[in-house]
């Protein structure tokens, strides 16, 4: 489980292909301070086993099933990715709940300046867009993002200056892709609507606020 603030920019040392499968090989600092063999990272918001650590620099091994549901697949020697360790008991969650399991891939539609930092439009598939609510969370390459707008067919987020600096966000061009995962409370939801007796009577008040404007919101 991850919070979706990223602690630093990884750089890419180079990406192998085995078979269907593959092997990905990343240059960072902050978040090797007490990263074992064995532990989770999240990379461009895609939840990783560590498989080799050290030197500055660790290795992950890419799954057919990661290959095909995430954006890593497309990465070279060079590119910068987002980073995050796992949350630790009793640590500060600054984001919201993000597990690192992609639920689908986007693209960046548009981009404006809005002062010092950027408004940007994301085209989104129905998978992802049937959990997406105004001033709801999504995570965006492992980013903790509050929806802006939401449209028929992608959202709206805002980049502060801070985030543009420090994570892959600042290099967003249209046409850009991204991993996307909805908000977990969203889903949770839905399966409780699932069987409205028995979900209704389990479900916490604000949950089911919640649910109902996420029904009113969809196209």
């Amino acid at each position: 489980m991850f919070s979706g603030i990223v602690e630093e920019m990884g750089r890419v040392r180079r990406l192998e292909r085995r078979g269907a499968a593959g092997r990905l090989e990343v240059e960072a600092l902050q978040v090797l301070a007490d990263t074992r063999i064995g532990d989770s990272l999240a990379v461009n918001g895609v939840c990783l086993t560590v498989t080799e650590a050290g030197h500055g620099r660790f290795a992950v091994d890419l799954s057919p099933e990661t290959l095909s549901r995430t954006t890593l697949g497309a990465l070279v020697p060079g590119d910068r990715v987002n980073l995050e360790r796992s949350l630790a008991v009793g640590g500060r969650l600054g984001g919201h709940f993000v597990q690192g399991h992609v639920d689908g891939v986007g693209q960046v539609r548009s981009v404006r300046s809005q002062g010092e930092g950027r408004a940007l439009v994301f085209a989104a598939p129905p998978e992802v867009m049937r959990y997406v609510v105004v001033k709801g969370f999504i995570a965006v390459d492992g980013m903790s993002l509050t929806v802006v707008d939401r449209l028929r067919d992608g959202f709206s987020v805002a980049f502060i200056p801070h985030t543009l600096a420090h994570t892959v966000a600042g290099a967003y061009r249209v046409g850009t892709r991204v991993n996307l995962e909805a908000d977990i409370l969203g889903k949770y939801v839905e399966r409780f609507l699932a069987s409205p007796v028995e979900g209704r009577n389990r479900m916490p008040a604000a949950w089911i606020a919640q649910a109902e404007r996420m029904g009113r919101e969809r196209p």
